[in-house]
């Protein structure tokens, strides 16, 4: 069976990219994401990847027992096998410069998303609300838009999206966020309800990598 990113990957390589292999007709028949019954373990490092991030900027060359000493008095439980994968992952963001070039977008290939909260917003009668705006921009253009939206969960910042390319008048190949909690589930795999979402569309997604806030919005055109 199917899941619901390998699902939303196969319709976008069919009608994105013109491939038509068997392997993929189970997802072209259906118009509706399949059901994930089990949902997926967060990882006990996940609630500590600001402060592990916080130490790797100090020190890039941290041991990683030393990490584990520091995170044990906040709470940290994990195995060092757990700890030292993440860190495999995430170690060389910190221990390598970070490059600037020119950065060139083709028409319609890219969308980079974010969230701003502009907090409080009036909302009448003397009362104020926490909110966020969802922002799109395209990379060839710099066109942008935005929608207002009241939580960070799935449902609103999906309708927000919705909204945003709406306006904008087309679907882009490849839609680029940082690791926004409500659409990204970790290793740079998005939520079933992202990955549906997409695959309804059909387009692609790209999560940036932890730390590098500067690898998403475009620098020249």
């Amino acid at each position: 069976m199917l899941d619901v990113e390998r699902w939303a990957e196969l319709r976008r390589e069919h009608f994105v990219r013109g491939l038509a292999r068997n392997t993929i007709r189970v997802a072209l028949r259906s118009d509706q994401p399949p059901v994930f019954a089990v949902p997926e373990r967060p990882s006990k490092v996940e609630l500590f990847k600001d402060e592990i991030h916080r130490l790797l900027s100090e020190d890039p060359k941290l041991p990683l027992v030393r990490i584990r000493e520091l995170l044990v008095p906040l709470g940290f439980d994990g195995g060092k096998t757990i700890l030292d994968d993440y860190l495999r992952e995430v170690g060389p963001i910190f221990l390598r410069p970070q490059p600037h070039q020119r950065t060139v977008y083709r028409p319609g290939e890219v969308c980079q998303w974010d969230l701003w909260d502009p907090s409080p917003v009036p909302v009448g009668h003397g009362q104020d609300r926490r909110a966020w705006v969802v922002l799109a921009c395209l990379g060839y253009s710099r066109a942008g838009a935005g929608a207002l939206i009241f939580s960070k969960g799935a449902p609103d910042v999906l309708w927000g999206m919705t909204r945003r390319l709406w306006s904008l008048g087309g679907l882009p190949e490849l839609m680029v966020w940082d690791r926004e909690g409500c659409l990204h589930a970790r290793g740079g795999r998005p939520t079933d309800s992202y990955a549906a979402f997409c695959g309804q569309l059909p387009v692609g997604w790209l999560f940036c990598e932890p730390a590098d806030p500067q690898a998403k919005w475009p620098r020249a055109g």
